[in-house]
């Protein structure tokens, strides 16, 4: 018998192309259909990579034709798959946070060389500049934000946003704050594995009503863990700042924490690094500089590592006083420590602006394997 071409397409328009609403001939699957007599070639190409997929579609093209046209016919079916290609495991792709322009990690590698002080001092210095901000303190064990923000004693409310009731973060001196420390008492050790810490940082990211937000400055804890893995799977880090002082043995662990924001699963782009306790000025020889934990190491460690070199913050006494007693120093007027927060504050918007000129936006990674948490290989 000498089938018609008409007659076989006719059929195939009978079959649903697997997972897209639409019938083979309808959604270009079908490329190609050749008689010869009693025989028929078909040429497919689906998108559903699966085996029950293409095993189901060439069934289904053997039955149709048999029943629907000739039931001898001789047939042929040439079957590819055109998925997708998968993204890269751990890639960075881009969907923002509704409201939340940009988010900053303030990282580093060492406990002790003012992590939280800086981030206080930048989210406060932020917030004169007129920008909208945010501050989310991550160190579920040791918080300090409610006390560098003088709001300890504060609880955050809740409210009702599109019949869900969110966390309103704590207010004061223009950045909303939520930190762990509003939800424990002050003589109270948080004794958490991961997996819990994990889910309370979880509540305080997408439980909280943030409002619109030019910046979200991320607190993280010291060193390259658990806390720093779950922080970045969950949001879109646009950019990392790692603070360090100037010996050797704190720059050492910087070092480590450029590398984990630089790892090819991560691959978080550094906006720069931080040199803070300087070098110590006496306030009765203000010009005088000692540099007590030694001289450019973190300003070295930047140009030996490529990333760029942020600023210099002295070690001052009132920086640590201003700190204890909830008013960041940044807040005094026409000093030398406003001056130093405030070029550090333009150079990391300066990156900020370059970074987000010259590169995509960013989603949260994609951590599918323990591969994702190994050591960083040297070249």
């Amino acid at each position: 018998m000498k089938l018609k071409k008409a007659d076989i397409i006719k059929a195939l328009e009978l079959i649903s192309a697997p997972g897209e609403g639409q019938n083979l001939v309808e959604s270009g699957a079908v490329t190609n259909v050749q008689v010869f007599g009693d025989e028929v070639e078909v040429d497919v190409t689906i998108k559903n990579p699966s085996l029950q997929a293409r095993k189901k579609t060439e069934v289904e093209i053997l039955k149709i034709i048999h029943s629907e046209v000739y039931e001898k016919a001789k047939i042929k079916i040439n079957l590819k798959v055109d998925a997708p290609a998968k993204p890269k495991v751990n890639q960075i792709k881009g969907n923002p946070i509704p409201g939340i322009q940009n988010i900053i990690a303030v990282a580093s590698g060492k406990g002790g060389v003012g992590k939280s002080t800086v981030t206080a001092n930048l989210a406060v210095t932020l917030a004169k500049m007129g920008f909208k901000v945010g501050l989310l303190d991550t160190d579920i064990y040791g918080p300090s934000m409610p006390i560098m923000f003088d709001v300890a004693l504060e609880k955050p409310l809740s409210v009702n946003i599109d019949g869900k009731n969110k966390m309103k973060p704590i207010e004061n001196y223009g950045v909303k704050i939520l930190s762990i420390g509003f939800f424990t008492q002050p003589n109270q050790a948080v004794i958490w594995r991961g997996p819990m810490a994990s889910k309370a940082l979880n509540q305080m990211i997408f439980d909280a009503h943030w409002g619109e937000l030019d910046f979200l400055l991320l607190d993280l804890p010291p060193g390259t863990g658990d806390i720093h893995l779950s922080i970045m799977q969950s949001l879109p880090v646009t950019g990392a700042v790692v603070v360090s002082t100037p010996q050797e043995i704190a720059l050492a662990d910087a070092r480590k924490g450029v590398a984990m924001f630089n790892q090819e699963a991560i691959n978080v782009p550094v906006l720069g690094i931080v040199e803070n306790m300087a070098y110590f000025t006496p306030e009765e020889l203000p010009n005088n500089k000692y540099h007590i934990f030694g001289k450019d190491g973190a300003k070295n460690l930047a140009e030996d590592l490529e990333v760029p070199f942020l600023g210099e913050i002295p070690l001052v006494q009132s920086i640590r006083e201003a700190g204890d007693v909830g008013r960041p120093a940044a807040m005094q007027t026409a000093t030398p420590t406003e001056t130093a927060f405030e070029e550090l504050t333009k150079n990391v918007v300066q990156e900020l602006v370059r970074r987000n000129t010259d590169l995509p936006p960013t989603e949260a990674i994609k951590i599918t394997t323990m591969a994702g948490c190994a050591a960083v290989k040297k070249k």
